[in-house]
């Protein structure tokens, strides 16, 4: 049993169980054993690897994508490009090293890392040497005006609760205490905003009530100020039932009550409720696309030509292999969805 295995058995037992999206915010973000707090998750050696530590394409991509979205939006002589969970700080290394080709771009910028974890701002700061970057905890004190926003890989990592359709009703999911492990039960008499009462009996919810915060106050601000935000994650474009909750430990599936604070934890992105809040909230959001179809529609197999141009053969067999991961059917491309939402008429690209 893990040491937070051990303190949420012992708060389940003196307090009760606790609901999934308690217990995926105490494996993640627990100060003495949570995941993130304590453990290098990215990378070979880590339990999970991201599009931008896949190849730097990727974020020169979104680099490229930035400039573009801010030449529509007018050039502002000051705007603040955030990032929000920005891991290691490697997408927006990439980002702004592909943005130079727009010298004035960075120049109006006030880059600013939303980030909870001091062991990875210490880390963003190495990455990002050299760069002006002011860090906050909550996207509520992002500075005001217009603004460009990314996020690579933040909802999934976000709290759900999870809602299961029983012969008397809708009940909730909980986390409590069976022979002394943690295990899996319902709380009868469950009541949740949008709950269908149509829905037939074995039918499984997940509302992600964080999200919808998040999203509904960036369409907010974006409608307010001007701008554009770009989420990415791994998800579905369409709303639907069934249970998403999933662990990664070593670059392989885990029961998520096996290791909780050694297994990083997260669920399926429901695309088509954030693009539903991002409008009620005032904003425009753009069709979901697939992140291959993004990718290459923002010319990665053409910075893919130019980077491997003169390589040796090895060099190019490993570019055209990360292409294949980022954009392929069966890899990234289909599995992670983009949405753009943006303020006021913008349109940012490649959505028109």
């Amino acid at each position: 049993m893990t040491p937070l295995a051990e303190k949420l058995v012992h708060r389940i037992e003196n307090f009760g169980p606790i609901t999934i999206a308690d217990y995926m915010a105490a494996c993640l973000g627990d100060p003495e054993f949570g995941y993130y707090t304590t453990r290098e998750p990215f990378g070979s050696a880590g339990d999970f690897v991201t599009a931008p530590e896949v190849s730097q394409m990727f974020g020169e991509l979104i680099g490229l994508w930035a400039v573009e979205t801010w030449r529509r939006m007018g050039s502002p002589a000051a705007f603040v490009l955030a990032e929000i969970g920005p891991g290691r700080g490697t997408l927006m290394a990439d980002a702004l090293r592909a943005a130079k080709i727009a010298p004035d771009f960075e120049k109006a910028a006030t880059i600013v890392l939303v980030e909870t974890s001091a062991r990875l701002r210490a880390i963003q700061a190495e990455t990002l040497a050299g760069h002006a970057i002011d860090w906050i905890e909550h996207i509520d004190a992002l500075p005001e005006g217009p603004a460009i926003v990314v996020a690579n890989e933040l909802f999934d990592a976000l709290p759900v609760r999870q809602f299961l359709r029983t012969a008397d009703g809708w009940a909730e999911r909980m986390v409590g205490v069976s022979d002394g492990r943690l295990a899996f039960g319902l709380r009868a008499n469950a009541h949740f905003d949008g709950a269908d009462d149509r829905a037939p009996e074995g039918s499984l919810v997940e509302t992600a009530t964080i999200s919808a915060a998040i999203m509904a106050t960036l369409a907010a601000r974006l409608q307010r100020s001007g701008g554009a935000f770009l989420a990415i994650d791994y998800g579905h474009a369409e709303s639907g039932y069934g249970d998403t909750l999933q662990a990664l430990r070593s670059h392989a599936f885990d029961d998520p009550l096996a290791h909780p604070g050694e297994a990083d934890l997260t669920v399926h992105v429901d695309f088509a409720a954030l693009s539903r809040t991002a409008e009620a909230n005032g904003a425009r959001a753009s069709t979901i696309w697939t992140q291959g179809d993004f990718l290459l529609a923002l010319g990665l197999l053409e910075r893919a030509g130019r980077l491997g141009a003169g390589k040796d053969a090895a060099t190019q067999d490993a570019i055209r292999a990360a292409v294949e991961r980022l954009a392929g059917p069966d890899a990234m491309g289909s599995l992670f969805k983009v949405l753009c939402v943006t303020g006021g008429n913008l349109v940012a690209p490649p959505f028109g």
